[in-house]
């Protein structure tokens, strides 16, 4: 299949046809085209695109295209097998060498990449260490490098590989080859960083738009999460594949179990557990619908299930990059999907002291800090979430209200916190300058609304000017002020125990000379429960991708499909995407040679799966199937949170002649 453009110039229409006839689209999309022709044309490229957006078109089609056989550089050792079965299964000549194999298995591929049997090779970073490698690469004509996952050469990205560091090789042992560097995303930081280390410092850079607007965007406020998330799939998301993020181990594997207890199959998947288990929770997801996997960030990178329809997060992630990269794995194939997130107070506390706590230098501490205020500004942002996410990789929303977050869905209210502010930092101030003690938020808290615990008895906190000023407010709308004030960086938490200290920026709110805007909490409890507005937009998203009529043969065809792909052992998605399906349950094509025009259906998936189809239609309908029509069988310290300030007069509030009675 390599060249089809023969030893002469590779033309634009050859990308084109090979489009059309591997990988059954009419179309690029999006920047696709640009990005082929130019590493079609011998160019390197630095390529940002989020996933889904058909990052490996970018490198796959250029493989075939051109003279010889692309390599891959892939830190997936496990989805490998996969890759390779999905390529295999579109004609495509695919093969993989790592550490999985035996040494006969690798001496078979290496024989058929040296004999340029092989139109895509995989390859493992740390592979290219090897002299041996080096030396089999050597022996061959390469088409192509492609660089995939690149943000792992970022040391301060969240999936660091150093393996990755020594990858700039490559350009200097074969400066002829193009090579394509590939991320679904990364800030202009990281870009920077990955075309230094990779050294590619001429390559050509292009920047896909980062919107999903298949998938909403959701936070809600964390009440008894595993209910909140319980409630959420049962309501929306019955049946349906997807993934739960959980920041530790324990909570990942009660969260699995309570999920299973309440009728919905769910899996572990964390570092913890022995790499057999692993992959066989990798392996049932990837192969069976409708399961729910349950991971720490150890799951998730080069996952290219198509359906799945959710991804939610019971605790906060580090950075907006690795939340946008961890939801980016939902609705891959463009059909509406959900990221729902529960968040709450001691999410921000809990990751401050991570920070505070963990390992590093002071720079890696500023930064990590740095990139949990991006994160806390997304999660209580009263503006549309989407523009946000955009703003934060320098791209620009395309309207101010994108109509698929819940903030845009249910615009929050806002409320002037100033006073409720001023009685919070009064409070750590009287407890600091008066009594040489902090505490946490919940005594904070307590001491607030006057309650009269055991705790606050046995320090005399009873006896504060400050005891019961804010009677006003709920305990769970205290705690939303304060973690809103943890994320504006008007207050800090510090040590083990998560006590509560001032900022730098806390002096301008007690002076009154600062404004503090919150988002005002709600009064019932919350739920996991999309709101009407939310349900019928994504109801009538649903609706437009599939007729009703269409449904039950929708379903014959996912039938057909799973016992197809148990058969061959491979995912579902591997035969037809839930997408192609769809088209096909709504046009009811009555001929193999109808399919043609069906999006996702090349030449050899038509020739080994059409009259299989053909014939699941033809029996919907009540009609005789195609003669000769069968199965289908195929061929083959917290910098953001400042000094523990000295408290001094001037930080004390500046009431004027309005000034309260606990103020003095």
């Amino acid at each position: 299949m390599n060249g089809i453009g023969g030893m002469g110039e590779v033309t634009e229409s050859d990308a084109l046809r090979t489009l059309h006839r591997v990988f059954g689209y009419d179309a690029f999309r999006g920047e696709q085209e640009a990005i082929i022709e130019h590493v079609v044309g011998g160019g390197d490229a630095v390529v940002l695109m989020p996933t889904g957006g058909g990052k490996s078109l970018c490198y796959q089609i250029p493989a075939l295209v051109r003279q010889g056989t692309g390599v891959v550089i892939s830190p997936l050792i496990a989805l490998m097998q996969d890759q390779v079965d999905a390529l295999r299964a579109l004609g495509v000549r695919a093969g993989f060498i790592n550490s999985t194999q035996d040494f006969d298995e690798r001496r078979v591929m290496e024989a058929e990449f040296l004999a340029g049997e092989l139109d895509v090779l995989y390859l493992a970073p740390e592979r290219l260490r090897l002299d041996s490698t080096l030396e089999l690469l050597g022996r061959a004509k390469i088409s192509v490098f492609a660089i995939d996952e690149a943000h792992c050469v970022a040391q301060w990205g969240h999936d660091f590989r150093p393996d990755y560091l020594a990858l700039s090789l490559l350009g200097q042992r074969w400066p002829d080859v193009p090579r394509i560097a590939l991320t679904a995303t990364a800030t202009h930081a990281t870009h920077r960083e990955i075309t230094e280390r990779l050294g590619m410092p001429d390559a050509k850079h292009f920047v896909a738009s980062f919107d999903r607007p298949n998938i909403q965007y959701r936070i809600v406020p964390k009440a008894e999460p595993k209910k909140q998330l319980l409630s959420f799939l049962k309501e929306e998301h019955t049946g349906d594949a997807g993934i739960v993020y959980c920041l530790s181990r324990n909570s990942v594997e009660k969260t699995a179990e309570f999920l299973c207890k309440n009728g919905i199959e769910a899996v572990p998947y964390h570092a913890g557990l022995d790499a057999g288990t692993r992959a066989a929770h990798q392996s049932r997801f990837l192969r069976e619908e409708g399961l729910v996997v349950c991971a720490t960030i150890a799951f998730g990178m080069g996952i290219d299930k198509p359906d799945v329809r959710f991804v939610a997060h019971l605790d906060l992630p580090k950075s907006v990059e690795g939340y946008y990269q961890e939801t980016g794995r939902a609705g891959r194939d463009g059909l509406p999907s959900t990221a729902w997130m529960a968040y709450g107070l001691q999410d921000v506390v809990q990751q401050r002291k991570l920070i505070q706590g963990g390992e590093g230098d002071e720079a890696f501490r500023r930064r990590a800090a740095s990139h949990l205020d991006s994160m806390l500004a997304l999660c209580e942002t009263a503006q549309c979430r989407r523009a946000q996410l955009l703003t934060y990789f320098g791209q620009e929303a395309a309207a101010q209200s994108c109509g698929n977050c819940d903030t845009c869905l249910t615009p929050p209210e806002t409320w002037d916190g100033t006073v409720a502010a001023q009685k919070v930092l009064s409070t750590v101030v009287r407890l600091q300058r008066e009594r040489g003690q902090k505490f946490g938020t919940g005594q904070i808290i307590d001491i607030l609304l006057g309650k009269k615990t055991a705790k606050v008895i046995q320090f005399d906190h009873d006896q504060l000017s400050v005891f019961g000023i804010g009677e006003e407010l709920a305990e769970a709308e205290w705690r939303g002020v304060v973690r809103q004030l943890l994320a504006q960086g008007l207050i800090a938490v510090e040590g083990e125990y998560g006590t509560l200290v001032l900022t730098e920026t806390s002096g301008s709110v007690l002076n009154r000379e600062r404004e503090v805007r919150l988002r005002k909490e709600p009064k019932r409890a919350p739920a996991a429960r999309a709101s009407k507005s939310e349900r019928k937009a994504k109801s009538a998203a649903a609706a437009a991708e599939l007729p009703q009529e269409a449904v039950p043969l929708f379903e014959a065809l996912r039938a057909w499909r799973a016992a197809q792909a148990k058969e061959q052992g491979v995912p579902a998605y591997v035969i037809f995407h839930d997408a192609t399906l769809r088209e096909i349950a709504t046009l009811r094509p009555a001929a193999v040679a109808d399919l043609a025009g069906i999006s996702g259906v090349g030449e050899k998936k038509r020739a080994t799966y059409g009259e299989g189809v053909v014939e699941v239609v033809a029996e919907f309908l009540g009609g005789a199937p195609a003669a000769g029509a069968g199965g289908g069988a195929p061929a083959g310290a917290d910098a953001s949170a400042g000094p523990d300030l000295p408290l001094t007069d001037d930080m004390e509030p500046d009431w004027g002649d309005e000034e309260p009675d606990w103020a003095s």
